[in-house]
Formats: structure tokens, C-alpha cells, sequence
């Protein structure tokens, strides 16, 4: 299809101002839909569960109250404000609320970025930078408190964009979306890393005379910036995390979403990006600054899993003005009338879906649930328990001490990755000395852990439960051995 169809399909269609709702209304009743789905991670739990603490506290922790295995280590919850949302909404509406909250941020975040292509690009092309962007999300959009940062995302990159197409002033307005975005979740040093391009857009497009010009305008914003990430109760602890997490090495691989992308098999992250590399192979020149920007993010993309979230919301939002210029695409205002009607169909339709789903019994995924072994085998009692992994935002939830859980910035790589050799069996002799250096008196595994045909064969462990979920074993009383 040539670009003057595209043009001429364009103007005959009036959707192009109610876009943005008819994107959000979408996406707002697809993830409601799938509400489970945005539960199926054990963090979940946990991040409820803290937020629920600090409510009751009337505190931030800035030591570990939730662990056996770590308890009083020094330890910030840098997502405090997104707990205390979730346990806010759950405490009013169940998880049926936790899904509902979770679902309008990332709505909300892509018909911004809608509203955004909509300035440059023509529906079509626009709706499939959209629908690539949601591809790239799927696999990551969960209840948790980097889905409630991606508004401020948009709404901060697309400021500095919009400041880099028209080569205008640092936007100064934006500046207070940071400290949102600081106390919302530790991924603000992004925000402070995206000032860069936009600094060198602007040297790259004066005179070298001007650059001291350039300069004077842009650092003071960069420093109000920095100033704006450091408002949290920690100060300026939360940017530092992401190094932390960095931190953990080898230990990352232990953990899903900090894996590399995975191309034993053809998947929809390859597909996306060849169809990228293949698109902007047709002739399409980008400035150098918007080639950095892109690199990078493919590049986070491709080292871990996680990182595919921001390839997805913002590289849209660095190629739509170059993509539209060079193959001249326009995008023609659509005729007010019809428009507000459609947004006013799309609001109904977010407010009905927002009943219904008040109306669900929705909860999380069985997977990472174990009531039923924690009830039988009254772990609440139990003493220290070894717990899987996956269990432990559960424990924190039902406010039992984990060994270990989801805050791998407090176990550290080297715990972490003690902990998998020794219940995958890679150090049986380390395993026992775990057991007995952490006087552990029950375990919590899932079926399939090598631990659990240990534990069922040695003399001082007897299981005491099994399911399709969980397995408890119980230290043996010594008169038993």
C-alpha cells in the first residue's frame, strides 16, 4: 500500500480524534477480560501485603520485617506508593479491584501514546505501532508497580520528544510527574537517562557557537530533574536500585524475567523486530540521536526480558516524527462531531466494563497459591519454612516469614543463587547445611523441585502434604529419627 493511499483512506476516515479513547476503552475491556491473567505472579501478593503493613504502620520500612532469613536488614521498599494503592483498592474492592487498577494504568498509558502518534502519523500507521506496542507488553503486564508507571512513562518521553521536534524549551511542566514516578517504582533513573538524547538533539541542531546556549537552557532543567527523583521518604536511595538489582550477576538467571531474550524459537519479540529492521530498511534515515535511543532500548530489550516493556512504549514515540517526515505521512484533523461521540461510546463502555468487573469473583493464579498446604500442614506454626520461591509473596501475604521471596535487591546474588543450586540438588551437602544453618523446621516445595525426592528419602523429614501445587515435609522430633 503506497503512502498516498494511505493518505487518501486517511481523510475519508473521522476516528482519528477518538482514537485515544477508542485505543484505552479497548485495551481496558481486553485486560478485564483476562483478569486472572494480570494476577499470575507471586510479587503480586506481596506487594499487597506491604502496602497493607505500611497502611497499618503508618510507615515506610527501612528494615526487613517479613523474612526469617533476613529479618532487620536494612531494606526500602522504593515501590512504597504503588503498595499502598494496591492494598487501598484491594481492601475496597477485592482482587477484582487490583485488576481493575492495573488495567486502566496500562489503558491509560497506551491511549497517551495514541494520542501522541496521532499528531504524527495517519490511523493505520498509528494503530500498528500501537498493536506492536501491546504485543511487546503482553507478556508483562501484571499487577505490580511498574504497570502504574507507564502513563508517566509516556507522558515524560513524549514531553521531551515533542521538545526535540520543535526544537523548543525543556518541558519544565512535566518536571512534577517525576516525583509520581519516583515513589511509585525504582525505574525513575530512566526518566533522568532520556534528558540526554534530548540535550544532544539540541547540540546536534545549532551552531557550535550556540551550544553554551543550549547548555544554559537545558542543564537547569536536568538538575530540577534530579532534585524532582530524589522527593521519596529514602531520598535519593530508589535510583540507586537498579544498579542493586544489576548487582545480583549470575543470580539473575535463576529469574525469569531477568533472563535474555530466548530465540530457540520463533517468537513475537523476533517477529516484531525483524518487521522493524525490515520497515526501516526501506529507505527511512533517522537523526543519530534517535538511533541511540532506539539501540538502547533494543538493546535492554534483548539482555532482559523485563525491558521489552520500554522498547515498547517508547520507541514508538522517537520514530513517529523521522517515520512520518521521510515517507510523508500526515495526519489530518478529523472532523470534531463524530469524534466526541465516539469518545463518549468509549467512556460507556469503560464504565460498564468497570461494573461488570466489580462483579467477578477473580483471583490469583493457583500456581503461586498454596493456601491449602499452608492450612493443612499449619505452617503458621510451624517454624522456620523453606519455601519456594514462587510461594513467597503468598507467605508475606498470609503473614508468614519467608526464606526467601521476590525482593532479590535484599537476598542479594550470592544468597539467591545458593538457594537454587541447593534445592535443584546441584550441592546436596550445602543443602543440609542450609537446613540445618537456618534451623529450618518445615519445607514449602513445589512438586517437580529435585528437594522434594530428597526430603520424601531422608531419615529426619517426613511429608505431610502434597497436592498438584505444593509438598510440605517436617523436620522428624529427634525421638522419631
Amino acid at each position: 500500500m503506497t503512502d498516498h493511499v494511505i493518505a487518501s483512506e486517511h481523510k475519508s476516515l473521522p476516528i482519528q480524534g477518538a482514537m485515544p479513547w477508542l485505543v484505552g476503552a479497548g485495551v481496558y475491556v481486553l485486560l478485564l477480560s483476562l483478569g486472572p491473567q494480570l494476577l499470575n505472579d507471586p510479587d503480586t501478593y506481596s506487594h499487597v501485603a506491604v502496602g497493607r503493613w505500611m497502611i497499618s504502620q503508618g510507615v515506610v520500612p527501612d528494615s526487613d520485617p517479613f523474612s526469617f532469613s533476613m529479618h532487620g536488614k536494612p531494606w526500602i521498599t522504593f515501590e512504597w506508593l504503588s503498595q499502598i494503592l494496591y492494598a487501598a483498592i484491594y481492601a475496597l474492592a477485592g482482587w477484582a479491584g487490583v485488576v481493575a487498577l492495573a488495567s486502566a494504568a496500562v489503558a491509560l498509558a497506551l491511549g497517551l501514546m495514541t494520542q501522541f502518534l496521532s499528531r504524527e502519523l495517519p490511523p493505520i500507521p498509528n494503530f500498528l505501532m500501537v498493536a506492536a506496542a501491546i504485543v511487546l507488553l503482553s507478556p508483562h503486564l501484571l499487577a505490580r508497580p511498574h504497570v502504574l508507571t507507564l502513563p508517566i512513562v509516556v507522558t515524560w518521553a513524549a514531553a521531551l520528544v515533542r521538545s526535540m521536534d520543535q526544537r523548543g524549551p525543556p518541558p519544565y511542566w512535566a518536571l512534577p510527574l517525576l516525583v509520581l514516578w519516583a515513589n511509585l517504582h525504582g525505574s525513575v533513573v530512566l526518566a533522568l537517562g532520556l534528558i540526554g538524547p534530548a540535550i544532544l538533539e539540541a547540540l546536534l541542531t545549532e551552531r557550535r557557537d550556540e551550544w553554551p546556549r543550549v547548555l544554559l537552557r537545558w542543564m537547569p532543567f536536568a538538575a530540577l530533574a534530579l532534585a524532582a527523583c530524589c522527593l521519596t521518604p529514602y531520598g535519593a536511595q530508589p535510583l540507586l536500585i537498579p544498579l542493586t538489582t544489576l548487582g545480583l550477576g549470575e543470580a539473575l538467571a535463576w529469574i525469569n524475567e531477568w533472563r535474555p531474550q530466548d530465540f530457540g524459537h520463533l517468537g513475537a519479540f523476533e517477529i516484531l523486530l525483524l518487521g522493524a529492521m525490515f520497515a526501516l530498511s526501506r529507505g527511512v534515515t533517522l537523526p543519530v540521536t534517535r538511533i541511540l535511543v532506539v539501540l538502547g532500548l533494543v538493546h535492554f530489550a534483548l539482555n532482559q526480558v523485563r525491558n521489552a516493556d520500554l522498547l515498547a512504549v517508547l520507541a514508538p514515540l522517537y520514530l513517529a516524527g523521522p517515520v512520518a517526515r521521510q515517507l510523508g505521512l500526515k495526519a489530518h484533523n478529523a472532523p470534531a462531531s463524530p469524534a466526541r461521540s465516539l469518545n463518549l461510546a468509549a467512556v460507556s463502555v469503560i464504565v460498564a466494563a468497570i461494573a461488570l468487573q466489580m462483579t467477578r469473583d477473580v483471583r490469583p493464579a493457583m500456581i503461586n497459591t498454596p493456601a491449602a498446604a499452608v492450612a493443612d500442614a499449619g505452617l503458621a506454626e510451624a517454624g522456620p519454612v523453606l519455601n519456594d520461591y514462587s510461594f513467597g509473596g503468598y507467605l508475606i501475604f498470609a503473614g508468614i516469614p519467608t526464606f526467601i521471596d521476590g525482593r532479590g535487591e535484599l537476598f542479594g546474588g550470592h544468597f539467591i543463587d545458593r538457594y537454587n543450586r541447593d534445592i535443584s540438588l546441584a550441592d546436596l551437602n550445602d543443602l543440609l547445611r542450609l537446613l540445618d544453618d537456618y534451623k529450618i523446621r518445615s519445607t514449602l516445595l513445589t512438586p517437580g523441585t529435585p528437594a522434594v525426592a530428597l526430603l520424601d528419602r531422608l531419615p529426619g523429614w517426613q511429608r505431610v502434604y502434597g497436592d498438584g501445587i505444593a509438598v510440605v515435609h517436617k523436620r522428624r522430633a529427634v525421638s522419631d529419627h
